[in-house]
């Protein structure tokens, strides 16, 4: 429980600096700065599949955040979301593998995120799907925050990330009980080196918004519990706190479904695919 304060709050920085991009945006919105966004969306899938790789659950958070405020593409945020570890990677290093698999289960991640992250964008471009505007504004009808009420962009941005910053830790804190009581036990008990089947389980795992979820398959893989493919499949699909701070912020609900549904098959597939060359 310790650990799960710990890693809570090394996301205020994140949230805090991603919210005050977002105010700063918004309040310059309009003409060089749009022109400027439309030109880094183009390569924002590349970006993105880059700094999902760094192993810290604020990243994926702050990918969620800009998506909803419009600052980055669909594909951007799949790419940050696929090429996102979470914990896994320090699990693996603790536990001194090879550097060798490290590299290739990085590897594998990063360049499975840049490719589906250009692939979703051109088809969206190519369906004229593509635009988003910047709307910052919507974050704060959605979140009834009243910081519209207040002058600059400091305030605001802090008053962003507290409400964040709060329902962050309500859900994932309740995860992280049921965690800490039924977890290991039940993760045991769903044999997740099963062909396929370990995969899709895996996939559904991953999903849990909970830092705690990747520690124990990282622990499961290591002890011969799940299989290779299982272990990508997770990590695959496990963004981090990406899909709760989505869900909270981007008030679409069948685009978050549809985001959600998408990196669940990717991930299932993508992890079934890469667990034949781990």
């Amino acid at each position: 429980m310790i650990e799960f304060i710990q890693e809570t709050l090394l996301l205020l920085p994140f949230l805090f600096v991603t919210y005050l991009v977002l105010e700063a945006v918004e309040a310059k919105a309009g003409g060089a700065l749009e022109k400027f966004l439309e030109r880094a969306r183009s390569i924002g899938p590349a970006a993105g599949s880059a700094a999902g790789a760094i192993p810290q659950c604020g990243v994926s958070a702050a990918a969620a955040s800009f998506y909803a405020g419009g600052v980055i593409t669909v594909g951007t945020l799949l790419a940050v979301f696929l090429s996102t570890s979470d914990e896994l990677i320090p699990v693996l290093l603790s536990a001194r593998v090879p550097a060798a698999l490290m590299v290739k289960i990085v590897g594998i991640k990063v360049v499975c995120a840049l490719g589906i992250g250009f692939l979703i964008d051109g088809i969206l471009a190519a369906t004229r799907h593509m635009r988003r505007k910047v709307s910052v504004h919507e974050l704060c009808k959605h979140s009834h925050c009243g910081c519209h009420e207040h002058k600059g962009i400091f305030i605001p941005a802090l008053i962003h990330t507290a409400e964040i910053f709060v329902f962050i830790v309500l859900i994932s804190g309740a995860i992280e009980l049921c965690m800490h009581c039924f977890g290991e036990d039940c993760l045991n008990s769903l044999r997740l080196n099963r062909p396929f089947l370990g995969e899709l389980l895996a996939g559904v795992l991953g999903l849990i918004p909970n830092c705690a979820v990747s520690v124990a398959g990282a622990k499961l893989y290591l002890s011969g519990a799940m299989s290779p493919g299982a272990l990508m499949a997770s990590s695959f699909t496990g963004s981090g706190l990406g899909l709760l701070v989505l869900f909270r912020t981007n008030r679409n609900l069948k685009e978050n479904l549809a985001i959600l549904g998408t990196i669940y098959v990717l991930g299932v597939l993508l992890g079934w695919i890469s667990g034949f060359v781990i």
